[in-house]
């Protein structure tokens, strides 16, 4: 497999926090940006909650928070890796993007903001939410259309800690993934396209080995690059039929699968399970019980129907979480072994 693919860069963390844009970018070698200027129907729309879920920890490469309140996304479409910056001001939202993939990102833009999500219809039950949707009017369910860009790093952070799995998504998809298009592929600390899924099948062992994942997790991934083709065809269906189809690949369950149509389709009532702290946070917000498992979570969550995932959400947003009382899951880094 030698020769296969660029070096990897020698760096593989990057400080957390706000990154800035790249500066002094030659305009001769950067084209021009395709612009989309978008109003979205009355409301407020904060940004940060809307796209928040597609951040894979600080130094995500595929993700950036501009200074100047945008935000910036590098992706792979089906037309091509593309590049999208999103600034919202006086009511409009500007979107700018870059490469092949551009025109399909400007496509998407209303529903990559939550333009086909429907918050009015949420009626909150309890006062914690009440509250959590009264602080936070901002909030909408994105949907990307995408089903490999949030089933590949969902995958990575089955069974380990959030740290290990941002790890093992940045190392990955700096090491054979592609400068995104446009200027935010330049500069110091560039963004990244991830891997294409012929590369990530190409990807060698020893290389998921040095980033952390373990054979589990790097097989389910490798089983659907497969199909990959057959997995983004998932978007056109009903969400509870896309995660049928997607627990069809062995090592994708529940949990998984929530994740993914939860980012893919701004699946409203989609509620993750399998999870190893969302049942005692729902369970100590709506009912006082810290120790509540899957079934009480689901139990609690009735009133909700057809919103659970946005009941959810509110909860986690409203910070209010029971105190830990055991100590954090351990890292143990595999790539050191």
């Amino acid at each position: 497999m030698a020769g296969r693919f660029a070096p990897r860069p020698t760096r593989t963390t990057v400080r957390g926090g706000e990154l800035a844009v790249p500066a002094g970018v030659p305009r001769q070698v950067t084209a021009p940006a395709r612009v989309r200027r978008w109003v979205p129907a009355e409301g407020p729309l904060d940004l940060g909650l809307v796209l928040g879920p597609l951040r894979r920890g600080p130094g995500d490469p595929t993700f950036r928070a501009g200074r100047d309140g945008s935000v910036w996304r590098a992706t792979r479409t089906p037309a091509g890796p593309g590049t999208l910056r999103v600034h919202a001001s006086g009511g409009e939202v500007r979107g700018e993007a870059w490469g092949p993939g551009a025109e399909w990102l400007l496509e998407g833009l209303p529903e990559l903001l939550g333009a086909a999500d429907e918050p009015d219809a949420f009626v909150p039950r309890h006062r914690v939410v009440a509250l959590a949707r009264h602080r936070r009017p901002g909030l909408r369910l994105t949907r990307t259309g995408l089903v490999l860009e949030s089933l590949i790093p969902s995958v990575l952070e089955q069974k380990v800690t959030a740290d290990e799995a941002y790890r093992a998504w940045r190392r990955l998809v700096r090491g054979f993934g592609e400068p995104a298009p446009g200027p935010a592929g330049a500069g110091e600390r560039p963004m990244w396209v991830m891997p294409a899924p012929r590369t990530w099948a190409l990807i060698p062992s020893w290389e998921w080995h040095r980033a952390g994942v373990d054979d589990k997790r790097a097989s389910t991934i490798l089983r659907a690059v497969r199909v990959a083709a057959r997995l983004e065809q998932a978007v056109g269906m009903p969400a509870a039929e896309a995660r049928a189809r997607l627990q069809v690949v062995p090592g994708i369950g529940p949990w998984t699968s929530a994740e993914v149509v939860q980012r893919s389709h701004g699946a409203a009532d989609e509620v993750t399970t399998g999870d190893l702290h969302l049942p005692g946070i729902v369970g100590w917000a709506l009912a006082g019980d810290r120790h509540a498992d899957d079934a009480e979570m689901l139990r609690l969550l009735e009133p909700y129907a057809g919103q659970r995932h946005r009941a959810a959400r509110l909860i986690l947003l409203s910070g209010n979480t029971p105190a830990r009382r055991a100590p954090k899951m351990p890292r143990v880094d595999i790539g050191l072994l």
